[in-house]
């Protein structure tokens, strides 16, 4: 069967689930205050500038899912960015944009950007707002260019009224547009995991060997994948290449000492956010695990997190198996079937 298929299976039996219990006694959680988890950092997003609001929120969801962002209007963000596996990809290893043009790298997972540094795999954006820009000009993503897609917006039937109720404006702008977006991302916090519960002592007991990988994880990989937010947000090379077609953070920076660095990932809903990498080069955590333990590549500027009597990390079988179980914890079914995200189109 299709893997996607079966992730769209997996959704819709967990949604009508949810339906079910709403129908019996409990109403869905439709609140659009951000809050932050208590196990969490404080946000670095600017809140003060754009407070999330009912209006806004809904809008920036209807954009989000609304090809009109692109220039032959086929292509949205909800493209690349499916709520049933935490806002990943689970088809390409690498984006497809308008004219079935072949990005060049993976897209990302998206949860817990409000408490992000920078963005995408070579950190090019330091703020959220600005993150829907790259997508929209990208030739290989949306094609378009952001003053077209305002004068979309403005002689739309619809849009004009709904960013009158959200912002109060009479004419549509980027800053407005980018807000509105914002709005719907930076409210997606993923932190109602197993683990989460664990964490915060809401009940939730770990198994024996989620507990024996939960120790091996922190002994191995939080150096890199700290914290609640499971990445330190650093850039790192973690030996995947010898030499690099992709230059990574030195795209940016241009500098020899950032070659084939890409910013650490958030582990958040790993389990179900293949193919993994900045490349999507690995389908399934073994093969991530494998890598690891005895698949790095030396070269100048590879981490020395993973240098020292062999490289990599050695891991035993059992270990890798217990890493994983642990890692299936960080899953949030409560996120991926949160109905306040669902496609409104």
């Amino acid at each position: 069967m299709n893997k996607l298929l079966i992730y769209f299976l997996l959704f819709t039996i967990g949604l009508a689930q949810s339906c079910s219990k709403d129908d019996d006694d409990t109403e869905p959680d439709l609140t659009y205050t951000f809050v932050k988890p208590e196990n969490f950092p404080e946000p670095t997003y600017t809140f003060d500038n754009n407070p999330v609001t009912q209006e806004g929120f809904e809008l920036g969801r209807r954009i989000f899912f609304d090809p009109l962002l692109s220039i032959d209007n086929s292509v949205s963000c909800g493209n690349c960015h499916n709520q049933a596996v935490a806002f990943s990809d689970p088809q390409h290893t690498l984006s497809i944009g308008v004219d079935g043009k072949v990005g060049i790298r993976n897209a990302p997972a998206l949860a817990n950007m409000a408490f992000m540094d920078e963005f995408f795999w070579d950190g090019g954006v330091t703020h959220l707002d600005f993150v829907p820009l790259n997508a929209i000009e990208a030739d290989f993503e949306m094609g378009e260019e952001i003053a077209n897609v305002i004068d979309k917006l403005n002689n739309h039937s619809e849009y004009p009224q709904l960013f009158k109720e959200a912002f109060d404006v009479d004419t549509i702008n980027t800053p407005r547009l980018l807000h509105a977006l914002s709005q719907y991302t930076a409210m997606m916090v993923s932190a109602t995991s197993r683990y989460d519960k664990y964490i915060r002592n809401e009940g939730e007991e770990l198994t024996e060997d989620e507990l024996a990988g939960l120790q091996l994880f922190e002994t191995k990989c939080s150096s890199c994948h700290e914290g609640a937010l499971f990445t330190d947000q650093s850039y790192r090379n973690n030996g995947l290449d010898e030499t690099f077609d992709d230059r990574g953070r030195a795209t940016i920076t241009e500098l020899e000492s950032d070659e084939g660095k890409f910013k650490v990932p958030s582990l958040r809903n790993v389990a179900i956010t293949d193919p993994y990498m900045h490349d999507g080069r690995f389908f399934t955590l073994e093969q991530v695990l494998n890598h690891y333990s005895e698949g790095v590549w030396e070269s100048a500027t590879l981490d020395e997190e993973l240098r020292g009597d062999q490289l990599g990390i050695p891991l035993t079988e059992t270990e890798k198996a217990q890493i994983i179980a642990f890692l299936n914890t960080l899953t949030d079914t409560d996120f991926t079937r949160d109905p306040k995200f669902i496609n409104p189109r």
